[in-house]
Protein backbone atom coordinates (compact mmCIF):
# COMPACT_ATOMS: atom_id res chain seq x y z
CA UNK A 1 0.00 0.00 0.00
CA UNK A 2 1.24 3.48 -1.09
CA UNK A 3 0.42 6.39 1.17
CA UNK A 4 0.42 9.95 0.05
CA UNK A 5 0.50 12.99 2.81
CA UNK A 6 -1.32 16.06 1.40
CA UNK A 7 -1.00 19.71 3.07
CA UNK A 8 -2.27 19.78 6.64
CA UNK A 9 -5.80 21.27 7.42
CA UNK A 10 -5.22 22.88 11.10
CA UNK A 11 -8.33 23.46 13.34
CA UNK A 12 -7.85 25.51 16.23
CA UNK A 13 -10.01 25.30 19.42
CA UNK A 14 -8.82 28.85 20.88
CA UNK A 15 -9.41 29.43 24.66
CA UNK A 16 -12.61 30.05 26.41
CA UNK A 17 -11.48 33.86 26.72
CA UNK A 18 -11.37 33.69 22.77
CA UNK A 19 -14.65 32.12 21.64
CA UNK A 20 -16.64 34.97 20.64
CA UNK A 21 -15.69 38.94 19.54
CA UNK A 22 -16.81 40.70 23.29
CA UNK A 23 -16.98 43.95 24.39
CA UNK A 24 -16.23 45.04 27.66
CA UNK A 25 -18.50 48.35 29.12
CA UNK A 26 -17.56 50.36 31.82
CA UNK A 27 -20.07 53.23 33.01
CA UNK A 28 -19.82 55.67 35.05
CA UNK A 29 -23.50 57.50 36.26
CA UNK A 30 -22.91 59.89 38.64
CA UNK A 31 -25.68 60.31 40.76
CA UNK A 32 -28.44 63.25 39.96
CA UNK A 33 -31.50 64.63 40.38
CA UNK A 34 -34.71 63.45 38.20
CA UNK A 35 -37.85 63.89 38.13
CA UNK A 36 -40.90 61.44 39.27
CA UNK A 37 -41.91 60.73 36.14
CA UNK A 38 -38.25 59.37 35.22
CA UNK A 39 -38.48 56.84 38.13
CA UNK A 40 -42.07 55.58 38.67
CA UNK A 41 -45.63 55.18 37.14
CA UNK A 42 -48.76 54.81 37.96
CA UNK A 43 -50.41 51.48 38.50
CA UNK A 44 -52.84 50.81 36.27
CA UNK A 45 -51.94 53.15 33.33
CA UNK A 46 -50.10 50.72 30.76
CA UNK A 47 -50.19 49.41 27.31
CA UNK A 48 -52.31 46.46 26.49
CA UNK A 49 -50.73 43.94 23.50
CA UNK A 50 -52.69 42.74 20.45
CA UNK A 51 -52.57 39.89 18.23
CA UNK A 52 -54.10 38.60 15.62
CA UNK A 53 -53.63 36.04 12.27
CA UNK A 54 -54.42 37.63 8.76
CA UNK A 55 -53.66 36.97 5.30
CA UNK A 56 -51.44 39.04 2.91
CA UNK A 57 -52.72 38.67 -0.62
CA UNK A 58 -51.38 40.49 -3.94
CA UNK A 59 -48.00 38.83 -3.75
CA UNK A 60 -45.79 38.16 -6.81
CA UNK A 61 -45.92 34.36 -6.56
CA UNK A 62 -43.81 34.46 -3.25
CA UNK A 63 -46.57 33.42 -1.01
CA UNK A 64 -46.99 29.94 1.09
CA UNK A 65 -46.84 26.46 -0.62
CA UNK A 66 -50.34 25.32 0.70
CA UNK A 67 -49.29 22.22 -0.07
CA UNK A 68 -47.25 22.24 2.95
CA UNK A 69 -49.20 25.13 4.63
CA UNK A 70 -53.26 23.89 5.25
CA UNK A 71 -53.83 26.98 7.61
CA UNK A 72 -53.73 29.50 4.30
CA UNK A 73 -56.00 27.37 2.87
CA UNK A 74 -57.89 27.15 5.46
CA UNK A 75 -57.88 30.92 6.00
CA UNK A 76 -58.61 32.18 2.69
CA UNK A 77 -61.59 29.31 2.64
CA UNK A 78 -62.96 30.59 5.73
CA UNK A 79 -62.51 34.52 4.21
CA UNK A 80 -64.45 34.25 1.28
CA UNK A 81 -67.17 31.99 3.05
CA UNK A 82 -67.48 35.06 5.15
CA UNK A 83 -67.72 37.42 1.68
CA UNK A 84 -70.69 34.99 0.55
CA UNK A 85 -68.06 32.54 -1.38
CA UNK A 86 -68.63 28.67 -1.10
CA UNK A 87 -65.74 26.41 -2.40
CA UNK A 88 -66.50 22.73 -3.18
CA UNK A 89 -64.61 20.81 -0.74
CA UNK A 90 -62.70 19.11 -3.61
CA UNK A 91 -61.49 22.40 -4.86
CA UNK A 92 -60.44 23.49 -1.59
CA UNK A 93 -58.08 20.93 -1.29
CA UNK A 94 -56.11 21.69 -4.83
CA UNK A 95 -56.15 25.38 -4.27
CA UNK A 96 -52.45 27.01 -5.35
CA UNK A 97 -52.19 30.11 -3.44
CA UNK A 98 -48.87 31.25 -4.30
CA UNK A 99 -50.35 35.13 -4.31
CA UNK A 100 -51.14 34.53 -0.60
CA UNK A 101 -49.14 34.33 2.95
CA UNK A 102 -50.44 33.62 6.24
CA UNK A 103 -49.13 35.85 8.97
CA UNK A 104 -49.81 36.94 12.20
CA UNK A 105 -50.39 40.65 13.06
CA UNK A 106 -49.43 42.53 16.47
CA UNK A 107 -49.80 45.63 17.42
CA UNK A 108 -49.69 47.58 21.35
CA UNK A 109 -52.89 49.51 22.47
CA UNK A 110 -52.01 52.30 24.61
CA UNK A 111 -53.22 53.64 27.80
CA UNK A 112 -56.54 56.15 26.62
CA UNK A 113 -56.94 54.69 23.36
CA UNK A 114 -60.27 56.21 21.74
CA UNK A 115 -62.32 54.37 19.17
CA UNK A 116 -61.18 55.00 15.81
CA UNK A 117 -57.41 56.07 17.10
CA UNK A 118 -54.87 54.35 14.41
CA UNK A 119 -52.50 52.12 15.65
CA UNK A 120 -48.89 50.97 14.09
CA UNK A 121 -48.83 47.49 13.42
CA UNK A 122 -45.81 44.73 12.83
CA UNK A 123 -46.96 42.03 10.63
CA UNK A 124 -44.95 38.68 10.33
CA UNK A 125 -45.08 35.39 8.06
CA UNK A 126 -45.58 32.35 9.91
CA UNK A 127 -45.27 30.25 6.49
CA UNK A 128 -43.27 29.52 3.77
CA UNK A 129 -43.69 32.58 2.09
CA UNK A 130 -40.81 33.72 0.57
CA UNK A 131 -41.64 37.00 0.69
CA UNK A 132 -44.81 39.42 2.19
CA UNK A 133 -43.02 42.46 -0.07
CA UNK A 134 -45.83 44.30 -2.46
CA UNK A 135 -48.41 42.67 -0.14
CA UNK A 136 -51.42 43.90 0.97
CA UNK A 137 -53.39 42.71 4.61
CA UNK A 138 -56.99 42.08 4.87
CA UNK A 139 -59.07 42.40 7.68
CA UNK A 140 -58.01 41.56 10.29
CA UNK A 141 -59.26 41.23 13.70
CA UNK A 142 -56.49 42.13 16.65
CA UNK A 143 -57.53 40.48 20.12
CA UNK A 144 -56.58 41.41 23.38
CA UNK A 145 -55.55 38.59 26.33
CA UNK A 146 -58.96 38.22 26.86
CA UNK A 147 -60.06 36.89 23.63
CA UNK A 148 -62.14 40.09 22.64
CA UNK A 149 -61.58 42.35 19.44
CA UNK A 150 -59.78 45.23 19.97
CA UNK A 151 -58.66 46.96 16.76
CA UNK A 152 -59.06 46.27 13.07
CA UNK A 153 -56.03 46.07 10.73
CA UNK A 154 -55.64 46.73 7.00
CA UNK A 155 -53.59 48.02 4.72
CA UNK A 156 -50.08 48.03 2.29
CA UNK A 157 -47.69 46.12 3.62
CA UNK A 158 -44.02 48.51 4.01
CA UNK A 159 -40.90 45.86 4.21
CA UNK A 160 -37.84 47.07 4.12
CA UNK A 161 -35.39 44.52 2.44
CA UNK A 162 -34.91 44.03 -1.70
CA UNK A 163 -34.11 40.10 -3.27
CA UNK A 164 -33.88 38.68 -6.45
CA UNK A 165 -33.22 34.77 -7.50
CA UNK A 166 -32.54 33.20 -10.76
CA UNK A 167 -30.82 29.96 -11.90
CA UNK A 168 -30.36 28.91 -8.44
CA UNK A 169 -28.70 32.11 -7.48
CA UNK A 170 -30.15 34.35 -4.55
CA UNK A 171 -29.57 37.85 -3.40
CA UNK A 172 -31.42 39.56 -0.46
CA UNK A 173 -30.76 42.55 1.42
CA UNK A 174 -32.78 42.55 4.80
CA UNK A 175 -35.63 40.56 5.76
CA UNK A 176 -38.19 39.88 3.82
CA UNK A 177 -40.65 37.54 5.59
CA UNK A 178 -42.14 40.57 8.19
CA UNK A 179 -43.32 43.91 7.47
CA UNK A 180 -45.12 46.72 9.33
CA UNK A 181 -48.33 48.92 8.00
CA UNK A 182 -47.88 52.47 10.09
CA UNK A 183 -51.55 53.57 10.96
CA UNK A 184 -52.52 50.00 10.07
CA UNK A 185 -54.93 49.74 12.56
CA UNK A 186 -58.08 51.56 13.66
CA UNK A 187 -59.22 51.38 17.57
CA UNK A 188 -62.65 49.86 18.35
CA UNK A 189 -62.93 49.00 21.77
CA UNK A 190 -61.59 50.99 24.92
CA UNK A 191 -59.73 50.20 28.03
CA UNK A 192 -60.86 51.38 30.95
CA UNK A 193 -58.24 52.63 33.54
CA UNK A 194 -58.86 52.54 37.27
CA UNK A 195 -57.01 56.55 36.87
CA UNK A 196 -60.54 57.78 38.18
CA UNK A 197 -61.50 55.12 40.86
CA UNK A 198 -61.44 56.37 44.56
CA UNK A 199 -59.34 58.94 46.67
CA UNK A 200 -55.89 57.61 45.73
CA UNK A 201 -53.66 56.79 43.35
CA UNK A 202 -50.11 54.33 43.48
CA UNK A 203 -46.99 54.99 41.99
CA UNK A 204 -44.69 52.03 40.75
CA UNK A 205 -40.98 52.80 40.97
CA UNK A 206 -39.59 51.56 37.73
CA UNK A 207 -36.88 49.72 40.06
CA UNK A 208 -37.37 48.26 43.78
CA UNK A 209 -35.39 50.44 45.64
CA UNK A 210 -36.24 51.89 49.89
CA UNK A 211 -34.80 55.02 49.19
CA UNK A 212 -36.03 56.12 46.15
CA UNK A 213 -39.66 55.36 47.63
CA UNK A 214 -38.76 57.41 50.33
CA UNK A 215 -37.50 60.49 48.49
CA UNK A 216 -40.15 60.11 46.29
CA UNK A 217 -43.04 60.60 49.11
CA UNK A 218 -41.21 63.13 50.47
CA UNK A 219 -40.68 65.15 47.22
CA UNK A 220 -44.70 64.82 47.27
CA UNK A 221 -45.16 65.86 50.85
CA UNK A 222 -43.07 69.08 50.77
CA UNK A 223 -45.32 70.49 47.32
CA UNK A 224 -48.78 69.17 48.70
CA UNK A 225 -48.06 69.17 52.71
CA UNK A 226 -47.47 66.37 54.78
CA UNK A 227 -49.25 62.98 54.86
CA UNK A 228 -50.16 63.17 51.00
CA UNK A 229 -47.99 60.73 49.98
CA UNK A 230 -47.33 57.37 51.71
CA UNK A 231 -44.47 54.56 51.12
CA UNK A 232 -45.49 51.18 51.31
CA UNK A 233 -42.75 49.29 50.33
CA UNK A 234 -39.37 49.70 47.73
CA UNK A 235 -41.59 49.71 45.06
CA UNK A 236 -44.89 51.16 46.15
CA UNK A 237 -45.65 54.68 46.40
CA UNK A 238 -49.47 55.75 47.65
CA UNK A 239 -50.71 59.04 46.94
CA UNK A 240 -54.08 61.22 48.18
CA UNK A 241 -54.80 62.45 45.33
CA UNK A 242 -58.33 65.03 44.23
CA UNK A 243 -61.36 63.21 43.16
CA UNK A 244 -62.54 65.60 40.55
CA UNK A 245 -61.24 64.27 36.97
CA UNK A 246 -59.86 67.97 35.80
CA UNK A 247 -58.42 68.49 39.34
CA UNK A 248 -56.45 64.97 39.89
CA UNK A 249 -54.88 65.19 35.54
CA UNK A 250 -53.79 68.74 36.64
CA UNK A 251 -52.42 66.72 40.31
CA UNK A 252 -50.33 64.00 38.44
CA UNK A 253 -48.89 66.34 36.00
CA UNK A 254 -47.41 68.99 38.78
CA UNK A 255 -46.40 65.92 40.57
CA UNK A 256 -44.60 64.02 37.42
CA UNK A 257 -42.46 66.97 37.76
CA UNK A 258 -41.46 67.36 41.15
CA UNK A 259 -37.59 66.90 41.20
CA UNK A 260 -36.15 64.26 43.51
CA UNK A 261 -33.17 64.26 45.62
CA UNK A 262 -29.86 62.79 44.18
CA UNK A 263 -29.08 59.72 45.89
CA UNK A 264 -26.10 57.19 45.05
CA UNK A 265 -27.65 53.94 43.34
CA UNK A 266 -27.20 50.16 44.75
CA UNK A 267 -23.87 48.99 43.88
CA UNK A 268 -24.40 46.33 40.97
CA UNK A 269 -22.47 44.85 38.34
CA UNK A 270 -24.80 43.66 34.92
CA UNK A 271 -23.29 40.41 33.41
CA UNK A 272 -24.46 39.62 29.75
CA UNK A 273 -23.33 35.80 30.01
CA UNK A 274 -24.53 35.83 25.97
CA UNK A 275 -23.00 38.73 24.55
CA UNK A 276 -19.82 38.88 27.18
CA UNK A 277 -20.87 42.41 27.85
CA UNK A 278 -19.60 43.71 31.21
CA UNK A 279 -21.65 47.17 33.20
CA UNK A 280 -20.56 48.37 36.40
CA UNK A 281 -22.09 51.79 37.92
CA UNK A 282 -20.43 53.89 39.80
CA UNK A 283 -20.88 52.71 43.61
CA UNK A 284 -18.93 49.44 42.86
CA UNK A 285 -16.17 49.34 45.00
CA UNK A 286 -13.16 46.45 45.26
CA UNK A 287 -11.44 45.43 48.54
CA UNK A 288 -8.10 43.57 48.51
CA UNK A 289 -8.16 40.35 47.22
CA UNK A 290 -4.94 38.10 44.86
CA UNK A 291 -5.91 36.51 41.74
CA UNK A 292 -4.36 34.06 39.70
CA UNK A 293 -6.20 33.23 36.05
CA UNK A 294 -4.06 31.12 33.36
CA UNK A 295 -5.81 30.33 29.93
CA UNK A 296 -6.33 26.49 28.84
CA UNK A 297 -5.78 26.32 24.84
CA UNK A 298 -6.74 23.39 22.85
CA UNK A 299 -5.36 22.63 19.25
CA UNK A 300 -6.47 19.85 16.79
CA UNK A 301 -4.39 19.30 13.92
CA UNK A 302 -6.12 17.58 10.87
CA UNK A 303 -4.22 16.05 8.27
CA UNK A 304 -5.51 14.15 5.59
CA UNK A 305 -4.08 11.41 4.32
CA UNK A 306 -4.98 9.21 0.71
CA UNK A 307 -4.16 5.36 0.73
CA UNK A 308 -3.97 4.11 -2.36
CA UNK A 309 -3.61 -0.01 -3.28
CA UNK A 310 -0.67 -1.91 -5.69
CA UNK A 311 -1.58 -1.73 -8.67
CA UNK A 312 -3.96 -5.16 -9.73
CA UNK A 313 -4.76 -5.54 -6.02
CA UNK A 314 -8.30 -4.98 -6.87
CA UNK A 315 -8.67 -2.79 -3.91
CA UNK A 316 -10.22 0.74 -3.45
CA UNK A 317 -8.39 4.09 -2.94
CA UNK A 318 -9.61 5.78 0.35
CA UNK A 319 -9.04 9.04 2.05
CA UNK A 320 -8.58 9.12 5.73
CA UNK A 321 -7.73 11.74 8.39
CA UNK A 322 -4.75 11.66 11.15
CA UNK A 323 -5.90 14.16 13.98
CA UNK A 324 -3.38 15.79 16.07
CA UNK A 325 -4.24 17.19 19.39
CA UNK A 326 -2.13 19.43 21.88
CA UNK A 327 -3.36 21.04 24.99
CA UNK A 328 -1.75 23.77 26.17
CA UNK A 329 -2.24 25.70 29.59
CA UNK A 330 -0.47 29.60 30.17
CA UNK A 331 0.86 29.89 33.50
CA UNK A 332 -1.26 32.44 35.34
CA UNK A 333 0.84 34.86 37.94
CA UNK A 334 -1.11 35.95 41.45
CA UNK A 335 -1.85 38.91 40.97
CA UNK A 336 -2.61 41.61 44.32
CA UNK A 337 -5.50 43.79 43.24
CA UNK A 338 -5.20 47.14 45.90
CA UNK A 339 -8.50 48.21 47.50
CA UNK A 340 -10.46 50.69 45.16
CA UNK A 341 -12.96 52.68 46.41
CA UNK A 342 -13.94 54.42 42.95
CA UNK A 343 -15.15 53.13 39.72
CA UNK A 344 -11.89 54.69 37.94
CA UNK A 345 -9.83 52.39 40.56
CA UNK A 346 -12.09 49.55 39.98
CA UNK A 347 -11.58 49.83 36.12
CA UNK A 348 -7.73 50.24 36.60
CA UNK A 349 -7.75 47.49 38.56
CA UNK A 350 -9.48 44.87 36.77
CA UNK A 351 -7.11 46.29 33.64
CA UNK A 352 -3.79 45.33 35.01
CA UNK A 353 -4.83 41.58 35.03
CA UNK A 354 -5.03 41.50 31.67
CA UNK A 355 -8.04 39.66 31.43
CA UNK A 356 -10.63 39.56 28.24
CA UNK A 357 -13.89 40.28 29.15
CA UNK A 358 -15.49 36.93 28.49
CA UNK A 359 -12.03 35.70 31.49
CA UNK A 360 -13.80 38.59 33.18
CA UNK A 361 -17.10 37.23 33.61
CA UNK A 362 -15.47 34.58 36.15
CA UNK A 363 -13.09 36.48 37.72
CA UNK A 364 -15.87 38.96 38.94
CA UNK A 365 -18.43 36.26 39.80
CA UNK A 366 -14.95 34.67 41.82
CA UNK A 367 -14.00 37.96 43.65
CA UNK A 368 -17.68 38.53 44.64
CA UNK A 369 -17.68 35.08 46.27
CA UNK A 370 -14.64 35.85 47.89
CA UNK A 371 -16.27 38.71 49.21
CA UNK A 372 -14.12 41.28 47.90
CA UNK A 373 -16.40 42.80 45.49
CA UNK A 374 -18.75 44.96 47.01
CA UNK A 375 -21.66 45.22 44.64
CA UNK A 376 -24.57 43.14 43.67
CA UNK A 377 -24.27 40.68 40.64
CA UNK A 378 -26.83 40.46 37.95
CA UNK A 379 -26.91 38.08 35.26
CA UNK A 380 -28.84 38.79 32.18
Amino acid sequence: MHTIHTPRKTRHLWPLAALWLLASVFVVDAAHAGRIKEVAAIEGVRSNQLTGFGLVVGLDGTGDQTTQMPYTSQGITNYLKQLGITLPAASISALQLKNVAAVLVTAELPAFARPGQALDINVSSIGNAKSIKGGTLIATPLKGADGEVYAMAQGNLIVAGAGASGGGSKVQINHLSAGRIPNGAQVERVVLTPLQEGNSINLGLEASDFQTARHVAQAINKRFGDSTAKALDGRTVKVIAPTDPDARVSFIAEMEELQLESSSPSAKVVINSRTGSIVLNGAVTLGSCAIAHGNLSVSITTTPMISQPNAMSGGQTVVAEKSNIQIRQEPGMLIQLPPSNQLSEVVRALNALGATPQDLLAILQAIKAAGALNAELEVI
